[in-house]
């Protein structure tokens, strides 16, 4: 494995505990409307921290849109009951699937995917060019 990808995918796995951490500040410290912005945006940069983790060498953009498409498609399930039944049944699941479509779970898992575009891209460029940032 290049060392490129091992250093990305252990970069990943050292952000995955600390985001979750944060997520669940939000989620369960939190009320109002920040800290649902905030619990959704985490947990779209989960996703993509996970996605980093499991495909280093995926590029940014395809991670990215994974991302994204998997944060959409587990809130639009949110309009069927399926998530709600699955969390009655074993309420840590809800931390996963949600229980309730909220529109502006959309919004947020969108920053939250830009957010972690823009912070792969810094970290890479920063990686490229040290020595022009040095001096």
């Amino acid at each position: 494995m290049a060392r490129g990808v091992t250093r990305r995918r252990i970069g990943a796995a050292a952000l995955i505990l600390p985001i979750i951490g944060l997520g669940l500040v939000a989620r369960f410290l939190g009320s109002g409307l920040l800290a649902d912005l905030s619990g959704g945006i985490l947990y779209a940069i989960l996703i993509y921290v996970l996605l980093v983790f499991l495909r280093p060498a995926g590029s940014i953009l395809s991670n990215v849109s994974i991302a994204l498409g998997f944060c959409v498609a587990v809130e639009l399930l949110q309009i069927t009951s399926l998530p709600a039944t699955l969390g009655a049944a074993f309420p840590p699941i809800r931390l996963l699937l949600g229980s309730t479509f909220v529109a502006l779970d959309l919004l947020a898992y969108l920053l939250g995917v830009l957010l972690a575009l823009g912070a792969d891209h810094l970290i890479r460029l920063l990686r490229r060019t040290p020595a022009t940032l040095t001096g």
